[in-house]
């Protein structure tokens, strides 16, 4: 039988999954343990692989190199800024300061970072512009000509390419320490990762913009052989440990501590004060 649904009234794929539940993720056996991809989890799991091979396992069903699985940890840390300045962050410092529960706090950290502009949302953009790259550089096409026909672009002509700007500081700290990481365990760059550096020098010389951390992620990723799919379910809590101590912080403080405003703060820009219908 197959188990792709049909069109039209066809219900057979639906009446085949009625009443029961289908994976080939895993699940508790009672009495013999729980499995994962076919690892016992307390056996060969729990204090043997580390908790990022594990969640490579649980997203993409392949256990991965433990250096590689540090090198993931290592990206999620450059993603964990205490600075509630930073959108997510804020929502976390907004849901201290209101005393709500840190589960809905981090939540909804990670909801605002999921966006097509910034953070995990992102990814799909950088990895089709990376994947396209490629396929025209391997055809012959000069890297100055992929920026220049592309066709995103601001109101001055500037390319807006996903994984080639920062909205505030130019230049991106984080991917110096990464290359130290990557190097210092033996991963090595693959072609994506040689465009990617080869775009930000043409991005920077004639633009001013430079690589930031999700270029240089998606690059590096897509050289491990990660799709799309797996790296936007990998990366989906990127920020949830800045989030976390932009909560604490503000939980800990008097309620409403959290960038209070008097009402004259506001520039009210709307409709002046009017009488409510009778």
């Amino acid at each position: 039988m197959s188990l792709q649904p049909k069109q039209g009234s066809d219900t057979s794929f639906w009446d085949h999954h009625r009443g029961r539940i289908f994976t080939r993720k895993g699940g508790l056996v009672f009495g013999k343990g729980v499995f994962c991809h076919g690892y016992d989890m307390m056996e060969k799991l729990v204090g043997k692989a580390s908790y990022f091979q594990v969640l490579v396992l649980n997203v993409t069903g392949h256990l991965p190199e433990r250096r590689l699985s540090e090198w993931l940890e290592a990206l999620f840390i450059c993603l964990s800024y205490p600075d509630a300045r930073i959108w997510c962050n804020q929502i976390g410092s907004l849901a201290g300061t209101a005393q709500a529960s840190p589960v809905a706090a981090v939540s909804g950290g990670i909801l605002a970072s999921d966006s097509r502009l910034y953070g995990p949302g992102a990814t799909l953009a950088a990895f089709s512009f990376m994947n396209e790259a490629l396929k025209q550089k391997q055809q012959g096409v000069e890297v100055q000509e992929i920026v220049k026909s592309h066709p995103n672009r601001r109101n001055d002509g500037v390319p807006v390419i996903a994984g080639y700007a920062r909205p505030v500081a130019q230049g991106d700290e984080r991917i110096s320490s990464m290359v130290l990481v990557a190097e210092r365990l033996g991963l090595v760059s693959g072609e994506h990762l040689v465009l990617a550096y080869e775009l930000d020098a043409v991005l920077t010389a004639e633009y001013g913009e430079t690589m930031n951390l999700l270029g240089y992620a998606t690059a590096f990723l897509l050289d491990q052989g990660f799709t799309y799919q797996d790296v936007y379910r990998l990366l989906s809590c990127w920020v949830n440990s800045g989030v976390h101590a932009c909560y604490a912080e503000a939980a800990d403080q008097p309620p409403e501590s959290f960038f209070p405003l008097h009402c004259e703060d506001i520039d009210y820009q709307g409709k002046a004060p009017r009488p409510v219908p009778a």
